[in-house]
């Protein structure tokens, strides 16, 4: 895509920055005018106080709705970090355990080798299920029970616990089958119950048909009317590995529209409860959700206290991704900070989504930060993103990021930068 021209007039842009990021807020701006930024939100926290809280630009491609303070977006993987924190709660609070096997909760699951697999193995994404072996009807994600019976029947592609890789679409049925059955609630009502509700944060997982007309259309690329949108898909995830490809096929097409492709503006994706892509918010809950992660225990009606979160940003899988092809580095739920995913310092943590989207918390400066936007980007590296990480590095102080070389090169990108993150 061309750039824009620079003597293209600035898109407008709300809400406040304080003066000390100012440098933040530049960059949120220039990403309009440089990178086609179509319409975005920003939010910063530093130790609970709002240091940054922008909107700006669109919500449709053509450009004619504004963004608004409340304009909600599918937010992508930045759901699992939020998935992760309901989860976290129940095992804080005793309803459920990290290492009993799931099976004793969800008996069905116990075949094929998987009675010993635990909730620990499963948010660390080390069960072995990154995707569905048998063929799937196209709209097989709106029904939970379709996806979670699926999963429970089937062998996995490795042994669990024994390697890890990125669970990309059934991380959040496999976590939240476990927690529908111990509570007896839906996902989504959990979701509002536990963790949103309390805190008034406007995000979604399973968005309710009132809150639609303020959704922002997510702008794909999509092939050309003569062109099998489908093989198109297909092609990114062929290896020339029979097994390899049809995991990967399996793990990001089956359903075709599970990873949001063709499907992410449509009514029936923004009703069903898919945690792993489909979370809708505002970039000002995803802050405040991992700011109160991680400046509040339990006795401030804090999701988990600190022992459980320092657990949890511990590294659990760190190295050689079997579904990514490259290293990855998990905590419980969360991603961990490595070279090619910044998430603050090397102590943040948190969770990135397609093309750039972004929530994390660092301990070491206290920062806890959300980024949502509708045109996502096509690297691994974003340049959006990364204009406004480089920026906050440079309001706190610390040191100039160096992209790695190996990710300076055009086409070096992962399935999941393609489809979903």
């Amino acid at each position: 895509m061309t750039e824009p021209s620079p003597s293209v007039a600035p898109t407008p842009t709300e809400g406040h920055c304080d003066s000390a990021f100012a440098a933040v807020g530049n960059a949120f701006r220039e990403n309009f005018r440089l990178h086609d930024e179509v319409g975005a939100a920003l939010s910063i926290r530093i130790d609970g106080k709002t240091v940054v809280d922008l909107w700006g630009g669109h919500r449709d491609a053509a450009r004619t709705r504004p963004w608004e303070h409340d304009t909600l977006v599918n937010a992508y993987s930045v759901g699992k970090g939020i998935a992760a924190m309901l989860v976290l709660s129940l095992v804080e609070r005793g309803e459920l355990d990290l290492d009993e096997p799931i099976s004793r909760i969800w008996p069905e699951f116990a075949v094929e080798g998987k009675s010993g697999t635990t909730l620990r193995m499963i948010l660390a994404h080390r069960a072995g299920l990154p995707g569905v072996r048998k063929e799937l009807a196209d709209d097989a994600m709106y029904s939970w029970s379709t996806m979670t019976e699926a999963l429970a029947e089937q062998a996995p592609y490795w042994e669990p616990g024994t390697a890890h890789g990125y669970h990309v679409n059934t991380f959040g049925f496999l976590v939240g089958e476990p927690l529908v059955r111990r509570i007896g609630h839906p996902f989504a009502e959990a979701l509002r119950r536990r963790v949103t509700g309390p805190l008034g944060a406007d995000f979604y997982i399973g968005l309710p048909a009132s809150e639609h007309a303020r959704v922002a259309e997510l702008i794909q690329h999509t092939p050309p009317k003569n062109v099998d949108a489908r093989e198109v898909l297909m092609a990114h995830f062929r290896t020339g590995e029979p097994e390899r490809d049809a995991m990967l096929q399996a793990t990001y097409m089956n359903p075709i529209g599970l990873s949001g492709f063709g499907t992410v503006n449509g009514r029936g994706w923004r009703l069903a409860s898919i945690p792993s892509t489909n979370g809708h918010g505002t970039a000002r809950a995803v802050a405040a959700l991992y700011d109160h992660f991680l400046t509040h225990d339990v006795t401030q009606n804090g999701f988990v206290g600190p022992g459980l979160r320092d657990e949890a940003i511990a590294t659990h899988s760190e190295g050689l991704d079997e579904v990514l092809g490259k290293p990855s580095r998990f905590g419980l739920g969360f991603q961990l900070a490595q070279p090619t995913r910044r998430v603050g310092t090397a102590s943040g943590f948190g969770h990135y989504g397609y093309g750039g989207t972004l929530g994390f918390a660092d301990p070491e400066t206290g920062v806890a930060f959300g980024y949502l936007m509708n045109r996502p980007g096509q690297r691994w590296q974003t340049p959006r993103t990364n204009a406004l990480l480089d920026a906050l590095d440079e309001s706190l102080g610390l040191p100039r990021w160096v992209e790695p070389n190996e990710d300076r090169r055009e086409g070096d990108t992962a399935p999941d930068e393609k489809i979903s993150t």
